[in-house]
């Protein structure tokens, strides 16, 4: 029996144009013999819907879109059986009101086959505040060639209940237990699992042990794209019953993988061809804000060009998503910009090929200098001096970005985020943080590897210069600076980023009380020191731009922090 695993990318609340997808792959290997595809979690919706699904209309059109496709698909696809992810209501009043659940499309007509046993609230998911839990894992009974395929079907989290392998499972039944004692031919796991660094090859370790839990073949299929904050990577797979890995479909992009389950139990295993991992990160933002601009409706972006290298580091992803005639560069020098770095953000964008305008802000400075040095408070100093020029340059980016509609790309990474080393309403302004969730040793090691060879075969694909530097080693080498002031070094506020990053891994992604961090060794001052910052900055993130999520604890929805406490 042959099945497509269909890795699609939805813009979400789009049923007609997901489901237009889906036709358009089924009518694409009508001829190929195929008996079962399969897609995502959700795949009708797209994933995650979040309030869309308090519409209350959105079953009537899911119904409507579902009776067009299954007429359509009957018509002119006839031997084809589909799988689809939709949100099902339940049949009383009780809150939350829905399933989230799986149809079968076949014959003309279409029915609920599986609904969703564990359903995640950790993180950046939410989906008890919409779904209630399936009492029983099920089962598809599936006719092809006079034999009958019993096949079980799970949804994303409900294969996650190896704790032994990830740490923790969600509070519930685990749904591979009870498939156990069933002989299954096949278990499909439909999935929209979001993109984190080293996730794909858990996902395979934790697709395995269910395999040979129940001694049988797994198909996987994830979602794909940027959805908000959100990066999905596909990398659907499937699995023999030893937990082998058969097939795997590319990461970051759309695909269809057709696959012969009798020739899955026979196959030699294959090794992964996922990304390496400063690929993986470089390949992981590109899709994020391709995707985003593409879903928003913004064709093009504009990005503040300093000279420094968390701007380099957009400027580059923005062209590997966009384009190179779809990025505008800013330049806006200050009586404090050195010459070196208003010459190395001129380099970069003739590298990169992008339009770029030099706007010099020192006479605007002059101008706020000027009517606030009549106020009671008098001239602007210090911080206050700094902070300003920093939002006449996010004044100039918005206006240019609301006047030629282009996209604001934020160029401000974790690290600064985290310590609130960053302007609200100045170099925090945009509609995308794109490295948000970068450290700022991850964003030079991400550079060292765009400049290096290593990154050759991924500039390939993209709009990238093939060869020689794109970065640069004056940029890569200098010591950061806001050049806010003379002389100014980001080490004079801060301690240095290979001491910060660290501390900063241990309270935000570990959740790690201080002085579990000063009983490893560092030094007491300076971790109550990146404790309070971290606390004092929270109410700057809460008005942030949305970020590209790569981490397994990120700044956004997943980061649930008070701005009031002690």
């Amino acid at each position: 029996m042959k099945l497509a695993l269909v890795q699609l990318n939805p813009i979400i609340g789009d049923l007609d144009g997901n489901a237009e997808k889906i036709f358009e792959v089924c009518k694409e290997i009508k001829n190929k013999e195929v008996a079962l595809v399969i897609t995502p979690e959700l795949s009708l919706i797209g994933y995650p819907p979040k309030d869309l699904l308090f519409n209350p209309r959105l079953y009537d059109e899911e119904k409507d879109v579902l009776n067009i496709l299954s007429e359509r698909l009957n018509n002119q696809c006839q031997n084809l059986s589909v799988l689809i992810g939709i949100a099902e209501p339940t049949p009383d009043l009780e809150v939350p009101k829905l399933y989230n659940s799986v149809v079968i499309l076949e014959q003309g007509t279409w029915r609920i086959i599986a609904r969703k046993q564990l359903l995640p609230t950790y993180d950046v998911f939410d989906e008890k505040r919409y779904f209630r839990s399936a009492e029983n894992s099920s089962i598809l009974n599936f006719n092809y060639q006079e034999k009958l395929w019993k096949i079980g079907i799970t949804i994303c989290e409900d294969i996650w209940v190896e704790q032994n392998l990830q740490n923790k499972k969600i509070l519930g039944k685990d749904p591979i237990r009870s498939l156990e004692k069933e002989k299954l031919d096949l278990l499909i796991n439909l999935s929209a699992s979001p993109f984190i660094e080293s996730k794909s090859l858990l996902r395979q370790r934790i697709a395995a042990k269910a395999a040979i839990r129940l001694s049988c073949p797994v198909i996987y299929v994830n979602q794909v794209g940027g959805n908000d904050e959100l990066i999905f990577d596909g990398s659907s797979f499937a699995l023999n019953k030893k937990g082998k890995l058969q097939q795997e479909l590319p990461a970051f992009k759309e695909s269809v993988g057709l696959y012969d389950i009798s020739s899955i139990k026979q196959q030699n295993s294959i090794s992964s061809e996922y990304p390496a991992s400063q690929e993986v990160l470089f390949r992981a933002l590109v899709l994020g804000v391709k995707d985003y601009a593409r879903k928003c409706n913004f064709n093009s972006a504009v990005v503040g060009l300093s000279g420094g290298i968390d701007s380099a580091l957009v400027a580059t992803i923005a062209v590997a998503a966009l384009g190179i005639s779809k990025v505008h560069a800013i330049l806006m020098p200050s009586p404090w910009s050195s010459a070196g770095s208003v010459k190395d953000a001129m380099t970069l964008a003739n590298r990169l090929r992008i339009h770029n305008q030099t706007i010099p802000i020192s006479d605007v400075m002059n101008s706020f200098n000027d009517a606030l040095s009549n106020s009671i408070w008098g001239m602007p100093t210090g911080i206050t001096a700094e902070n300003l020029q920093s939002r006449i340059r996010g004044t100039i980016l918005m206006a240019l970005a609301n006047q030629e509609k282009h996209l604001l790309l934020s160029t401000g990474n974790k690290s600064e985020l985290a310590v609130g080393y960053c302007t609200l309403y100045g170099d925090m302004n945009g509609g995308l943080s794109v490295i948000g969730d970068l450290y700022k040793t991850s964003v030079f090691d991400l550079c060292n590897w765009i400049d290096s060879e290593s990154s050759s075969s991924c500039r390939n694909d993209f709009f990238l210069p093939e060869k020689g530097e794109i970065i640069g080693s004056e940029i890569r080498n200098k010591p950061p600076s806001a050049e806010l002031r003379p002389e100014q070094l980001d080490s004079d506020s801060l301690p240095d980023y290979f001491i910060l990053d660290p501390i900063l891994k241990g309270l935000i992604e570990q959740h790690l009380p201080t002085e579990v961090l000063i009983e490893q060794g560092f030094d007491k001052k300076i971790v109550h020191k990146v404790a309070n910052l971290l606390k004092n900055a929270e109410f700057k993130r809460y008005q942030a731009p949305p970020l590209l999520k790569i981490s397994n604890q990120a700044f956004g929805s997943g980061w649930k922090k008070p701005i009031a406490s002690r």
